[in-house]
Parts: structure tokens; sequence; C-alpha cells
């Protein structure tokens, strides 16, 4: 097919072997489809799929050559394909093994900030925290005075952020979730394009602030400061005491300096927000093309949201670079199992609402779909939530599948930059590592321009390939790697996204 007729070509197909085919635009009933020699029974939505031939029920329904389903009931050739239509019970699926053609090792460099134990920073903040919901008044006020115009005369500093959460206190001193708490917040000063952090504290939570530096080893000093409301006699003065440690760290901050280095220094979260039936045709393996192009250059990419991998657990770990990282995986895989068992979520087959309207088929299909964003280099570790990540390679942390705390993990565990794919359209930030947002289709860039920086739609439209595309987002990010403001910055995203995973919240 030539490339004319596959931009007018109202579907898409992926496989000669598939019974199912993707509208690449709405199709009304009655619409004829040349390339398939057959007519669609009903009206068919942008990224939805319709059966090419007649499916019996409990027969595989196939897109890529790979089975999302088995068909509920009887279709017939032209009728569209719905969520309901589809089962995910004793799918088999092929091993994602890893694949011999990925790029061989390739020179690519970024301007980045070089920090003293030489991690490399993209960004270059200082960060006002909380070890409790109490001292979230405070922390905001404090960091909100440090406007444009009072950072003027600091230009290598990119802001003050405040990052406030709701836990600290109503939970347990000790265990699981406050060593969660604590290296999720231990990890965002620690992380790299953090130069320089004060901690407010009110002086009696739970997450105590003496035990929080103990635990993570974390000393006061030129960089690292903290504040008591209790101790400095409420509020005022403790919103005054922490602008003063903010001054007092503004001059080292800015001596900072962007220098070029390798792409081995970038750490990059890879997160899917608000798929669509042409994520994973476009936007994810595009982005896989570019996390492989990464892997080659030295560099690390982080895949997390262990929930959206579940249903196709072997072909995942069929992926691990050793057994030891497989048994590891296996491991988070049985907790979210046995913590989902009985629930109406994605890990028991349900698909919610939101993603079956937007043309996703099955949980399978989205799970398949999410995996291709993270390209064909092995799983070479396995940690979890806000572990700090070594690389380089590709490396699985265990993170819910909620955008917000995930990405909160993967920053914690030292991300430097993060890049979410899209179908619907998002309007997700983050910091102090920003997010790159990529849009499977030209609709959804169109319409959400001032919040996306990429468009993938070139793909769908078979005037680019998979691979040209990867390319670009790989140069893409090394662009906003050194320096180059993302959509989402622009827009003042990213200060309420910082959500430690809540797990064990007690009454």
């Amino acid at each position: 097919m030539s490339t004319a007729d596959a931009v007018n070509d109202p579907i898409l197909r992926l496989d000669a072997q598939d019974n199912v085919v993707v509208a690449r635009h709405p199709l009304a009933r009655g619409a004829r489809l040349p390339s398939e020699g057959l007519t669609a029974l009903e009206d068919v939505a942008a990224g939805h799929k319709l059966a090419t031939r007649d499916i019996v029920a409990g027969t595989p329904v196939t897109r890529g050559g790979i089975a999302i389903g088995t068909a509920t009931k009887d279709m017939k050739a032209g009728q569209p394909l719905r969520a309901s239509d589809v089962s995910v019970e004793g799918v088999t699926l092929p091993s994602l093994d890893v694949t011999s053609t990925r790029p061989t090792a390739a020179t690519a460099t970024f301007q980045g900030f070089v920090r003293e134990d030489g991690r490399v920073g993209t960004r270059n903040f200082i960060g006002v925290f909380v070890v409790g919901n109490c001292g979230a008044t405070a922390a905001r006020q404090a960091a909100d005075w440090f406007d444009e115009d009072r950072l003027a005369a600091f230009p290598n500093v990119d802001g003050v952020v405040p990052y406030v959460h709701e836990i600290g206190c109503g939970m347990e001193m000790t265990g699981e979730p406050m060593d969660l708490l604590r290296r999720t917040i231990s990890g965002f000063i620690h992380n790299q394009n953090t130069a320089g952090a004060v901690v407010v504290a009110l002086g009696c939570e739970r997450n105590n602030l003496k035990g929080f530096l103990e635990q993570e080893k974390l000393a006061v000093g030129d960089r690292l400061h903290t504040v008591t409301i209790q101790e400095v006699g409420g509020i005022r003065n403790a919103v005054d005491t922490a602008k003063g440690m903010v001054e007092a760290m503004l001059p080292l901050a800015d001596a900072a300096r962007r220098q070029e280095v390798s792409a081995e220094h970038l750490v990059l979260g890879l997160q899917c927000g608000a798929p669509d039936g042409f994520t994973g045709l476009s936007a994810n393996p595009a982005l896989g093309v570019a996390v492989d192009l990464l892997v080659a250059a030295g560099g690390t990419a982080i895949l997390s949201e262990t929930p959206e991998i579940l249903l196709a657990q072997d072909a995942f770990l069929a992926r691990t670079a050793s057994p030891a990282v497989g048994e590891a995986l296996r491991a988070r895989l049985d907790w979210w199992r046995d913590y989902n068992r009985g629930k109406d979520t994605q890990l028991n087959g349900v698909l919610d609402r939101g993603h079956a309207a937007a043309g996703l088929a099955s949980v399978l299909e989205k799970s398949l779909d999410g995996a291709r964003k993270a390209g064909s280099a092995p799983i070479a570790e396995v940690v979890r939530y806000a572990d700090r990540v070594t690389g380089p390679g590709l490396v699985f942390m265990d993170t819910p599948d909620y955008d917000p705390v995930s990405v909160t993990g993967q920053i914690a565990g030292g991300a430097n930059l993060i890049a979410m794919t899209t179908g619907r359209g998002t309007t997700f930030g983050s910091l102090p590592a920003p997010t790159v947002k990529i849009a499977s289709n030209s609709e959804t860039f169109a319409r959400m321009a001032d919040d996306i920086d990429l468009d993938c739609g070139p793909v769908l439209d078979g005037v680019v390939s998979v691979e040209e595309m990867g390319r670009q987002i790989f140069d893409a990010l090394l662009r906003h790697a050194s320096g180059e403001k993302t959509k989402g910055e622009i827009e003042g995203a990213g200060e309420n996204e910082f959500v430690p995973w809540p797990i064990g919240v007690l009454a």
C-alpha cells in the first residue's frame, strides 16, 4: 500500500492474520472498507476495533498477531468489538523475548548539572519538604514566596518547590508504610535535580523528624536545613525561618552550571496516562525505540505500574536478565495478586469504562500495549517502590498504576526525567524531574497542544515509521534534559503531583 493509500484508508490492519482491524477515524454505519472488502455494520469510534470476518464465541481475538482475548459471543464481519465481547480467561501469550536487533552503543549527550558525587541533574531546584501534613501550609507559603522576581538574581535555579503530602500521621510509627514514606521523601532530597532542601515539621508527627533524619542517614548542613513549627513559635515564624534557610542556599544552588555530559547519566521514568486504542500502535512502540537508544548509550529507563503487567506475567518473566531478577519480579506480582484478590480491579480482568470507551478491548490488550514503551532490553533489576535505582539498562520498579504515585516513586528512585505516553490526553506534570508527554494521535495532540510535547499521529498515517519517530523522541528527551521546558513546566504543572504511596494508612 502506498503512503497516500495508507493515509486515506479508514482502518489500520496490523497483521495479515488478524481478525480485527482498528478504525483510524470514526466510521458511520454502512461505511465501506475497500481494503477489507466489508461494510461497517454499526458506528465505530476512532481507535476502536471491528471484526473483519465472523468470529465464533470461544475463539481468540487477534490484533497485531497476538491474542488480546477470547470472544464471549459470536460476532459478524463488520461488527464493532466491545470490551464486553472479550474475555482474558485462558489466553496464551507469546514470550516477550529480548530481541537481538537492539541498537548498538551510540554517542549521545545532553547539557546537565554535574553534582559533587558525579550524578547529573536535568534541573536545579530547591525543595521545601514536610515529614507530615501538619507542616504543609508553612512549607507551601515559604516556597511560594520565591516567585520569578525574587529568583531573577539566581538564573541557574529553576525554582523553589513545596513537596507536601497528606500522610505522616494517622499511621504506624514503624514498619513498611513508614519506611516507604521516609525513603520517598529522602529520595526526593537525594534526587540529582535537587540542589538543596528544607524539611518542615510540626513537631509531634508520627513521622518524627529526628527519626526520619537518622533512618535515612541525612545530615543537616549547607544544603539541608530543618525547622520545627512548635519550637520556633508558630506558623509565621516557621515560614520566615524556612525562607531564610532557602535564601542562604540560593547562591550555592546558583553556582551550578550546565555542561555537556554523556546520555548514560539520563535516568528516564516510563509512564502511560489515559491510553487509547492507538497508544500501543504509535506512541508506546516509538517510545520503546527511544528507550533502546538510551540503553544503547549507557542510560537507564525505569518501567513501573505493576498492575499493568500482571496479566502478562509469564511474558515479562521471560524477559528478565537472570533467575534472581525473575524471582524478584514474581514476588512483587504475587503481592499484588494477593492484595487485589476479590476486588473489581484490572488485575482481575475488569477493564474500566474510560479505557473501554477509548478503544481498548481488554485489560490484556492494555497490558501488552503498555509493555511496548519499554523497548526490547532485558529487565536488569527489580526494586521496591522509591528504592534507589543504580542502572544502567532497563529497571523495573514496583509501583501502583496511578500516575502521581507511580512517578513519585520513580523520582524518589533517581529518575531525572519522565516520559509519558497518552491517547486521550493528560495534563500531568512532575517536579523536580519534568514530564515529557507524547500523544498517540494527532487529534489529541491538536486539541491539547498546550499540554502535550510530541505527536505520534504521523505513525498512524504511515508517513513516519515507528523507528524514525523513536529517534525523534530520543532527540527531544535530550533537549528537555538539557533545559528546554516541557509543556507541563510552561503551564506550571508538577507542584501538586508529589504523592507518596499511602499504603497502610490507618484511621
